[in-house]
């Protein structure tokens, strides 16, 4: 079995996000001396927030993808989920470290939620065929 090298590039990517958006939780928490929660600073709940929405939506969208990709999903097809995916936790991070407009999340999250809708749709429906 081939391993999904595709989707080791995007998950790969993706973490790269993550470590980006911790390290700006812990920076502000450094440089504000918050040690737990947000210590009612508006930014920092923002900044915890960012972070742990990417933490909730990227897993389970890279094990669709893995999946998708281990069924023998066409190559350019997992790439155009991975690209979406990437872009979108992006934006949606990049507005949350006050970086980004308003848009930024709100296309952000479209895409993510498409990447997991059609993902997730296509597993079923291609995981029953091969069942029955």
């Amino acid at each position: 079995m081939t391993p999904p090298v595709i989707t080791a590039f995007y998950a790969g990517l993706n973490a790269l996000i993550i470590l980006w958006l911790m390290w700006s939780v812990i920076s502000r928490r450094r440089n504000d001396r918050i040690v737990l929660g947000d210590g009612g600073d508006k930014a920092m709940a923002k900044l915890i927030r960012g972070h742990a929405n990417a933490t909730e939506t990227i897993p389970i969208a890279l094990i669709l993808m893995a999946l998708t990709e281990l069924f023998g999903a066409p190559a350019i097809a997992v790439h155009i989920v991975g690209v979406l995916l990437t872009a979108g936790r992006l934006m949606h991070g990049l507005h949350f470290s006050g970086k980004g407009p308003f848009n930024f999340r709100m296309f952000g999250m479209l895409f993510t939620l498409i990447v997991i809708g059609v993902l997730a749709l296509g597993l079923v429906v291609h995981s029953a065929v091969a069942m029955f």
